[in-house]
């Protein structure tokens, strides 16, 4: 970008401008700061032959000082940050790129000043805030270099609000804004990274950035809501990746689960609806068996995109339309209650497509029928029986075997056990454990079993995977209720259509003999009265 104008501070130093220039404002005398602007040779005219012209050694000292100055400044890189070189509110700094920004801002309708990063382009999302627990209350911040070597966040009094608490020896160090959106601090003698905002992120998952957790303590790295539109502060939302047999993404409203993506099976997540290796493309997720832990990650593509966890717990996914010139969204977590985990609780089943969304699986009952009847479904359901592996009936003999009910396009319950076995062997494997109570198997996971409760079940119209739940051998011959309902309604529809329909021809043809013989009848009476007249007519003659 080209330089517009600069100026020069005693107590501020070195100022420069790359963007319009704005407010400017002549004044009579005092408080004022010589401001200079570039132009062609040709429109210097004779104020440059006047500079060529000084004598005083002082003066061409001072003005050689100046140049040699500017010329350092602006021989660093503008998306640099030093020691000597600070930013102060409103001053910003731009990656090489010109991709994002670096500087102060106020949310929404707030008065309160962050540091932030935010992309350059239309809206400006915010995609990193430094001091988001500690906001200025005047336009007095400085992001500067500390003498420990760290990048901190100062206000006017030179209190530290913010700061990337690096503990290292190092002070001859800088503060670099990549055309990813990452701020790193790094040794300017060695190049070594030191800190990185990508290891802190806000609410923004960028490309690049790595989500991390650990399969026994839970999630490292992970995005934290803001508290509201106007409040960058750290909100109750938080997404990350759970600890758990099977990687998977959640959404926790404080330490309660709110959402989830399913198991991931090596190329997408079996939970989201809609998904397939090209959706989302460019996710990784990496689970390390022997160290326990676990990284998602999205490499960079050319089109710039982010994931937003929004104040409301809701997870999108905004990409850069260029036709539109702006961001559009492209993924939501939410689109029905459905998405709710444990909307229906255990043992229910959640379906947007049916009314009311939320049924007890076959062979269970809602455990409260009071609350249920009122739509509150977050008790579930419980077993009509209980379901031993094997029963014996009152004459000795063993009752027949436990079989699997087979649900289809299903988001799969969680805490599954994953178990590496051939997808014939798995409901076998199932079917021999006591404990087991549903399975399913997926080629990039293998077989999944359940042993507890069967929690956060939704029906997809398409996606998901087969489950298959176990049932007594009763439960499994019964019909459908709505089927036994619903065929003898169509039977004696079709018998009334039946029956109508013949009795209709029946009368129809009954009409038409009756008409054959009222027709038969009235010729007989009308060849009659011929014969009548002809027959008096010839007597009247004689």
């Amino acid at each position: 970008m080209g330089l517009t104008a600069y100026a020069y501070d005693a107590g501020i130093g070195f100022m420069t401008w790359t963007r319009s220039l704005i407010d400017l404002q002549k004044f009579p005398d005092g408080g004022e700061a010589d401001l200079y602007i570039p132009l062609a040779y040709s429109k210097l005219g004779k104020f440059h032959d006047h500079i060529m012209e000084l004598r005083s050694r002082r003066i061409s000292f001072v003005v050689v000082i100046l140049l040699s100055g500017l010329y350092t400044y602006l021989g660093t890189a503008i998306d640099t940050i030093t020691a000597s070189q600070p930013i102060r509110d409103p001053k910003t700094i731009i990656s090489n790129g010109s991709d994002f920004i670096l500087g102060f801002f106020n949310p929404g309708n707030s008065s309160n000043h962050y540091l932030g990063i935010w992309y350059n382009k239309k809206s400006e999302p915010v995609v990193w805030i430094a001091n988001r627990n500690k906001p200025l209350k005047d336009t007095s911040g400085v992001v500067t270099i500390s003498e420990d070597g760290n990048l901190v966040v100062l206000n006017g009094q030179n209190e530290v609000l913010w700061s990337s608490n690096v503990s290292n020896s190092v002070t001859n160090v800088s503060a670099q804004l990549l055309d990813t959106g990452n701020l790193v601090l790094r040794d300017i003698t060695t190049g070594i990274s030191i800190w990185e905002s990508f290891q802190e992120p806000t609410d923004k998952f960028l490309p690049g950035m790595e989500l991390s957790s650990h399969m026994r303590t839970g999630p490292i790295v992970q995005l934290r809501s803001w508290k509201s539109p106007s409040d960058p502060s750290p909100g109750s939302f938080s997404f990350g990746i759970g600890s758990s047999n099977i990687p998977e993404g959640f959404i926790w409203n404080d330490s309660q689960v709110y959402w989830r993506t399913g198991p991931w099976n090596g190329l997408l997540f079996i939970g989201v609806p809609n998904m397939d290796s090209n959706y989302l493309d460019g996710f990784k997720l990496l689970a390390d068996s022997r160290t326990g832990f676990v990284n998602l990650s999205y490499s960079i593509q050319d089109t710039p995109m982010f994931l937003l966890l929004t104040s409301l717990g809701i997870l999108e996914q905004r990409n850069w339309d260029g036709e539109k010139n702006d961001w559009v969204v492209s993924f939501w977590s939410w689109e029905t209650e459905c998405d709710v985990y444990g909307w229906c609780g255990g043992f229910g089943n959640c379906n947007p497509q049916e009314t009311p969304i939320c049924s007890c699986l076959r062979g269970f009952e809602p455990m409260n029928m009071e609350e249920w009847s009122r739509g509150n479904w977050t008790n579930g359901c419980v077993k009509k029986r209980p379901l031993p592996c094997e029963r014996i009936n009152q004459s000795g003999e063993v009752a027949k075997e436990d079989g699997f009910l087979k649900l289809e396009k299903m988001k799969v319950p969680y805490f599954a056990e994953r178990t590496t076995i051939t997808v014939e062997n798995c409901s076998e494997h199932c079917l021999n454990n006591c404990s087991c109570i549903a399975y399913a198997y997926d080629a990039g996971i293998d077989c999944m079993t359940w042993t507890g409760s069967l929690i956060d079940l939704q029906k997809f119209s398409n996606g998901g995977a087969d489950l298959y739940i176990r049932l007594a051998h009763s439960e499994l011959e019964k019909k459908d209720n709505k089927v036994v309902v619903i065929l003898p309604v169509v039977a004696g529809i079709i018998t009334c259509a039946i029956c109508t329909f013949f009795l209709w021809r029946w009368m129809a043809k009954h009409k038409e003999r009756r008409n054959a013989g009222e027709e038969s009848s009235q010729q007989n009476q009308k060849r009659c009265s011929i014969n009548y007249v002809t027959v008096t007519t010839v007597t009247e003659g004689r």
